[in-house]
């Protein structure tokens, strides 16, 4: 692996208190080049500016992959990684959907171990603070010819992050008329135009005051699937329930740990189909207890309140599910606690 060092740190320029969630980036990257049939030597090099063909087919057609992953710096100054096996995983199976060349493991952990270990000054100890990683893979060939490129960028950045929410009232839209995915689409990778299809009705629903979107299936809008950017969850009658996962939702690394936690803790979980319908009977009869989503830029967030058909359905102040699983996830995740499930991966 290629590297060049930046010959001068950002980092005394940043205020690590008033970070806004994904603009300032490290010193550093991680990119390598698919050309001739197969993946050419690594590189890293000083964080910088990309000079692309205006004909590179990821403008034209959308080959784009991406992952988000954190890092974590507990007391002593070790960096952990959670899961970042699954994380590859999952990249090379959104690649594989959208006919992108998977990306060799050796070359992912190792650019990713230099890369941290390079930039290990902008990881700040600390629960709330955490390096967001973000390894992505696009077309870069030089064509408008409608097929798969033979020419691609796979980049990891890195960008010193804080709380994704802070503060405030989280209040949901069932959606009623756009869908997220359909069957047999490419709903549970993460491709880059699931996020931009999400942009124009949720700019919708933030108008009238809503933080997310909560998605329903596209035949009928029936049934629960996904909250905006999150998994979500809701805790019936002492029960956790959530979607199942299928080739409209999203197999998220926070949602599999949750439902781990949950077991763990002795909590009834139920991975299944949920109706709009179930949640609204569910809060008129009182056990509808808690709601709340997760990802890995909000770990897990509860919910305030959910609407649907212009109707609003207040949800108890108190959750202490969600605040629990949170801390439970958190201090495996800072190395503050056991890892019964040795999801830690540790960075020399």
């Amino acid at each position: 692996m290629n590297i060049s060092k930046a010959q001068t740190s950002k980092i005394n320029s940043i205020d690590f208190d008033k970070l806004a969630f994904g603009k300032t980036f490290t010193d550093h990257m991680f990119i390598c080049r698919y050309q001739d049939g197969k993946w050419q030597d690594p590189e890293i090099k000083p964080y910088q500016s990309l000079t692309l063909d205006p004909s590179s087919s990821v403008f034209h057609y959308g080959q784009a992959v991406f992952e988000g992953m954190k890092a974590f710096k507990d007391d002593q100054d070790q960096i952990w990684l959670f899961r970042p096996e699954e994380n590859f995983k999952r990249i090379n199976r959104s690649a594989n959907r959208l006919q992108i060349p998977e990306f060799p493991e050796s070359y992912f952990f190792e650019g990713l171990n230099t890369l941290l270990s390079m930039d290990k000054d902008w990881i700040k100890p600390g629960k709330g603070n955490s390096l967001y990683i973000r390894p992505f893979v696009f077309a870069s060939q030089a064509s408008v010819q409608a097929s798969a490129a033979n020419e691609y960028f796979f980049m990891i950045i890195c960008a010193p992050v804080k709380s994704y929410y802070t503060g405030g009232e989280i209040n949901v839209l069932i959606a009623e008329e756009y869908s997220r995915a359909a069957n047999g689409g490419v709903g549970f990778a993460k491709a880059a135009g699931n996020y931009a299809a999400q942009f124009y009705p949720t700019s919708e629903a933030l108008k009238d005051g809503f933080q997310q979107i909560i998605w329903t299936d596209a035949n009928s809008h029936q049934y629960l699937e996904e909250a905006g950017t999150m998994n979500i969850f809701f805790k019936i009658n002492n029960t956790l329930i959530t979607s199942p996962t299928n080739d409209r939702i999203l197999d998220g690394i926070t949602r599999k740990s949750i439902i781990d936690l949950a077991k763990h803790s002795g909590l009834s979980v139920e991975e299944r189909p949920i109706k709009v319908q179930e949640i609204k009977d569910a809060h008129q009869a009182g056990t509808l207890e808690e709601v709340f989503g997760t990802g890995t830029a909000v770990v897990v967030l509860p919910i305030n309140s959910f609407s649907h058909q212009k109707q609003v359905y207040k949800l108890p102040k108190e959750t202490p599910l969600a605040n629990s699983l949170k801390e439970k996830l958190l201090d495996i995740q800072y190395n503050l606690a056991e890892d019964p499930f040795e999801w830690r991966r540790g960075i020399n």
